[in-house]
């Protein structure tokens, strides 16, 4: 099957979204990122609704720099040898969230399997600055896998996030065409870890349409994560970042988004986000607030 071309609707809602509340709005949230040297999964990934959320001075965090080790077909984030990690960065990142007046912040990363710890380490000191600088701001963390180490999660749920998210993506099927060096199983099993040892975490998971998935498959999935422990679910439009990424097989309809948010509250979810753009961090705050 090949890619298939935008529905009009889909291409105003992209436009709308990149434009946000305004160019100044924009250009101040990335100046204040740029002159702390943070990146972004806004700006790595070239998510879709970078405009809007800078634009209401919100980003989610990149930390253990922006080149990962694995090379998801879906994804746009660099792929090559990565860097040190910067042992600076969770004061720079703290003193952002107070510049920036966050109440919540979402931290995620590239996965790097050349540390022997997956960078859990950087995670738990992430966090602890954050709750020493930023009293009162809600933690969410969107991690790797850590190719499946019990230790190096622990940690990071031992450093106390209030949401500990990871996505599954796609459907298992599609596992070894779109997200190369990734195991289903393994993501499923630490969700279910994060929710068995430490139930007052809430965990989110997330994952997109348009790559190939049947209508059965996505409600097996609903239901793995359910079964899992999910209290929380991300259900996303993928867009191609570029001609060299798998492509788009199919858009899905307002109406078939609705259907899943209707089918993941009916499972138990506390909270289902679906949309065309909504992404794991889509309006965190607000689908944080769902769940309390």
């Amino acid at each position: 099957m090949s890619a298939q071309p935008a529905p009009a609707w889909l291409v105003e809602e992209v436009c709308r979204a990149k434009k946000g509340r305004g160019k100044d709005r924009i250009e101040e949230t990335s100046g204040l990122l740029a002159q702390l040297g943070l990146p972004t999964v806004c700006d790595s990934a070239r998510c879709p609704n970078r405009g809007e959320c800078f634009s209401h001075r919100t980003a989610t965090f990149l930390i253990l720099g922006d080149v990962c080790t694995r090379n998801c077909a879906f994804c746009a984030v660099k792929h090559a040898e990565p860097g040190n990690v910067d042992a600076d960065e969770p004061e720079r990142l703290a003193s952002a969230v107070l510049k920036l007046g966050l109440a919540h912040v979402v931290v995620t990363s590239v996965t790097r399997d050349d540390l022997p710890d997956g960078g859990a380490d950087h995670y738990v000191r992430v966090v602890r600055k954050l709750r020493q600088v930023c009293g009162g701001v809600s933690v969410e963390v969107l991690t790797p896998d850590f190719s499946g180490s019990d230790r190096s999660l622990g940690a990071v749920m031992e450093a106390g996030p209030d949401i500990l998210a990871h996505n599954v993506e796609t459907v298992p099927r599609l596992y070894r065409t779109v997200r190369r060096g990734a195991d289903y199983v393994r993501s499923l099993t630490l969700l279910r870890r994060v929710k068995s040892l430490a139930p007052h975490i809430a965990v989110k998971s997330g994952f997109m349409l348009g790559l190939g998935e049947t209508a059965d498959e996505i409600e097996s999935l609903l239901q793995d994560l359910a079964a899992a422990g999910c209290d929380m679910v991300t259900i996303g439009q993928y867009l191609a970042p570029s001609l060299a990424h798998t492509p788009v097989l199919r858009y899905a309809p307002r109406e078939e988004f609705a259907h899943w948010k209707e089918r993941a509250v009916g499972m138990g979810f506390k909270s289902a986000a679906s949309g065309p753009l909504v992404r794991s961090s889509y309006r965190a705050a607000f689908y944080f607030g769902e769940i309390l």
